[in-house]
Formats: structure tokens, C-alpha cells, sequence
């Protein structure tokens, strides 16, 4: 059974740096795409960034313009896990962050993890 369980956010000053860790099992997270997306209060769920896996160490990274330039995401396939890096945040960064994956044309969420810009 794929499980994904995020974790790594909190209160941060804008400026402010956090980094987020989405855990995945139940999957061959080599060659497993690692997406994640946003939701603020009131607002649709939102894409952020993406990343492919070729099975190698590294896949090739997308993101939304909105957080291009401020936003890294990574992965690291012997811990299966993907992480958000996130600087220069501002409040409206402030979201329900959640990670996501598919497997077998079938999409699997993890609970999010909040995280709050402000001074």
C-alpha cells in the first residue's frame, strides 16, 4: 500500500527558509514521479513542483512560476523520500503543503504539512 507522510513545516518569518520531507512506501520510488502541490485557506490546491525519477540519483525538476528561483525540490531514492526546499518565503506561501505520486494510473496524497509566513 503506497504511503506518504510529509513532514517539516511550521512558522517561518518572511525571508525565511523551511524544508519540507515527504517519506513514500509502498512504491519503487526510484522511477516514481514526486509532485507537490499547495493549498491556502479559501483557495484551490495548487501545483508547486515536480520531480521525475529515471532511477538515477537525480530527475529533472519543474516548477510553478510563482516559486521558481526561491523553491528546490530533491529526492533521495535510498530513503525514499523527496524534499521541498524553501527560501525567500512570503505570506503568501502560507499553505497546507501535500505531496503526491501516482501509481497505476491511481493518485496517492499524503495528510500535508501546514506552513505559516509570518512576522
Amino acid at each position: 500500500q503506497v504511503q506518504l507522510v510529509e513532514s517539516g513545516g511550521g512558522l517561518v518569518q518572511p525571508g525565511g527558509s523551511l524544508r519540507l520531507s515527504c517519506a513514500a512506501s509502498g512504491l519503487t520510488f526510484s522511477t516514481s514521479v514526486m509532485r507537490w502541490y499547495r493549498q491556502a485557506p479559501g483557495k484551490q490546491r495548487e501545483w508547486v513542483a515536480g520531480i521525475t525519477g529515471n532511477g538515477g540519483p537525480n530527475g529533472a525538476e519543474f516548477y510553478a512560476d510563482s516559486v521558481k528561483g526561491r523553491f528546490t525540490i530533491s529526492r533521495d531514492n535510498t530513503k525514499s523520500t523527496t524534499y521541498l526546499q524553501m527560501g525567500s518565503l512570503k505570506p503568501e506561501d502560507t499553505a497546507v503543503y501535500y505531496c503526491k505520486t501516482n501509481v497505476g494510473f491511481k493518485d496517492y496524497w499524503g495528510q500535508g504539512t501546514q506552513v505559516t509566513v509570518s512576522s
